[in-house]
């Protein structure tokens, strides 16, 4: 059976810079919207996601007031954490925030050419920022290490 992260664990594995997963309860009748997206976290934060405000996500986040963010880890041990609670607040970026953000994701020299690249039509990104409240976890690392 996998093993639960420590609160330290898990925090430090949300902080890495890796694609989530967002879930958002949709429309009656839908199923969940589920859609990949950058974000940003440190260690006792909260969690911050970007978007532009006229997308099915950010209305639906705003409807339900909350999303969940998922990020796993496939290559080598296998984990994941995931992470939900409510939305305290959401407000414009600049593009020095679109561009911090890009540069988590994107090597030097293409996280600045991405941010140029797409300034006219992201200028008006919001960031969306939620309160960790409840969280889930697995590590598989012990699994693997009697495996081997």
């Amino acid at each position: 059976m996998a093993r639960k992260m420590t609160k330290e664990e898990r925090e430090a594995f949300l902080a890495r810079p890796q694609v989530g997963v967002l879930s958002v309860a949709a429309e009656p009748g839908r199923a969940p919207l589920t859609t990949p997206i950058w974000y940003r976290y440190e260690p006792g934060g909260d969690v911050v996601v970007m978007t532009s405000p006229g997308a099915r996500k950010a209305r639906l986040i705003e409807e339900a007031g909350r999303f969940a963010l998922c990020v796993q880890q496939q290559d080598g041990v296998y984990k994941y954490v995931s992470v939900e609670g409510p939305v305290v607040r959401s407000s414009p970026m600049t593009k020095a925030d679109r561009h911090e953000m890009a540069a988590r994701y994107l090597p030097p020299g293409a996280s600045e050419a991405y941010t140029d690249a797409t300034d006219e039509a992201h200028a008006d990104n919001i960031e969306i920022v939620m309160r960790p409240e409840r969280w889930n976890t697995a590590d598989f690392s012990d699994i693997t290490e009697r495996l081997s």
